[in-house]
């Protein structure tokens, strides 16, 4: 099983290793017009982001900013692969009476409904050009909602507090992404991406692991869950309170324009 999952990762590195370029302008694959077009489109991006800085793959390992946004990636990777790890069991624990499949059956209500909350949360999102507060607030309704499935006795409000949780989980994705494009470059912003994501990912170990390990010290699922809820409203505090200019001044345009005419 481990093969067959590992195997299309291989397939694909080797795909991308081969077929796609590192520019646009080498991009074999794309017709003249079509690269004129994108090429076009970047530079109105860069102008459009004159305080965005470009600084080297070691100086972005090391930007307190890009740290400081790993950080919440860990803490967030903490609640959200926790919950996703230990759902069956929080499932099970409604009734004894609960077969595998309708667990698995069930568990599929709060993806379902977290996917459909996560599109409509970033076309928010975009659509406002904002990115700060609709990371911030996913992450204050998944605490609040993952402190109500850990206090409430009933499966069905349980499950409903889950599922809005997971949806708080999710829409924080998308704006979160675009933070580091807020304040450097976009090749830039790549490096700090698979930065955040390596050190975030970590989390994804130290969740599942704290819920487990609190149910074996004779803990139950409600005391791990109030646990992520936690670190959950430490990582909204983190990015509520985070410094990135969002938008571009009127300063910055209107000294664009005339040095474009003065040209």
């Amino acid at each position: 099983m481990l093969v067959l999952e590992g195997a299309p990762a291989l397939l694909g590195a080797v795909m991308c290793f081969l077929y796609l370029a590192d520019r646009p302008k080498d991009a074999k694959w794309l017709k003249p017009d079509e690269r004129d077009w994108l090429l076009a489109e970047l530079e109105e991006d860069k102008k459009a982001r004159p305080s965005v800085k470009h600084i080297g793959t070691f100086k972005v390992l090391a930007s307190p900013k890009v740290l400081y946004l790993s950080f919440i990636y860990f803490v967030y990777q903490c609640g959200s692969l926790g919950v996703g790890y230990w759902m069956p069991q929080i499932i099970k624990g409604f009734s004894t009476k609960i077969s595998h499949t309708e667990i698995g059956l069930i568990a599929m209500i709060p993806y379902i409904f977290a996917t459909g909350v996560m599109v409509l949360w970033s076309r928010s999102s975009d659509r406002r050009s904002e990115r700060r507060l609709h990371s911030a607030i996913p992450l204050a309704v998944a605490a609040a909602a993952l402190f109500g499935a850990g206090i409430t006795t009933n499966p069905y409000v349980s499950i409903s507090m889950i599922s809005l949780s997971l949806a708080g989980l999710y829409a924080f994705k998308s704006p979160f992404w675009a933070l580091p494009t807020l304040f450097l470059s976009r090749s830039s912003a790549a490096v700090s991406i698979a930065v955040i994501n390596s050190i975030g990912n970590l989390g994804g170990f130290v969740g599942p692991f704290a819920i487990g390990y609190i149910k074996g010290q004779g803990g139950s699922s409600t005391t791990g869950l109030l646990f992520l809820s936690g670190l959950l409203v430490v990582s909204f505090l983190m990015t509520i309170l985070i410094r990135i200019k969002e938008h571009v001044s009127e300063v910055s345009e209107v000294e664009a324009v005339p040095s474009s005419k003065n040209a």
